[in-house]
């Protein structure tokens, strides 16, 4: 399905033959502790919003030689390759989106997280409203462990609040 810094994406098929996302960390970073650290806040991070806005966590083993997680399929597009292959969005579009990732933001951050990389490649177009995933640089609220120091910062430049 894809592939990034950290890892790729496969589909599969669960054993009860369910479509499935599995994410696989790339061998080199299985090294690195604080990786590990990461990439299970990411996957408890992700178990905590639910199936309504994110691909739902199905099994995962950030402890395994190779980390990995396996999410539920979300059929649908990212938004970065829909405004690619199509052009912006109609402005109605725009607004049901807009409406549904206010709602998803505001479930993020009930539960206590902030997502702080929100980027149109982070954003699936599911048929019944968008999913947000990726949740690797996500903090918990009022966390003492930090990704970041002074001058330091985490996520997409281009999409980040200027603060």
């Amino acid at each position: 399905l894809g592939a990034g810094g950290m890892g790729r994406v496969y589909l599969g098929r669960s054993a009860g033959g369910r479509t499935v996302a599995v994410k696989v960390v790339h061998p080199h970073f299985a090294l690195d502790e604080q990786f590990r650290a990461r990439f299970r806040r990411e996957v408890e991070s992700a178990r905590r919003i639910g199936a309504q806005w994110t691909a739902p966590v199905l099994d995962a083993d950030p402890d395994a030689p190779v980390p990995w997680v396996a999410t539920g399929y979300v059929a649908g597009p990212p938004l970065s390759q829909a405004i690619t292959e199509h052009g912006p969005l109609p402005e109605h579009a725009v607004r049901t989106l807009g409406a549904g990732l206010a709602e998803a933001l505001a479930v993020v951050h009930g539960q206590g997280i902030v997502h702080r990389d929100v980027k149109p490649s982070n954003v699936l177009l599911a048929l019944d409203g968008p999913r947000l995933i990726d949740f690797g640089i996500a903090r918990a609220l009022g966390a003492t462990v930090s990704l970041t120091s002074t001058g330091v910062s985490v996520g997409s430049p281009g999409y980040m609040a200027p603060e």
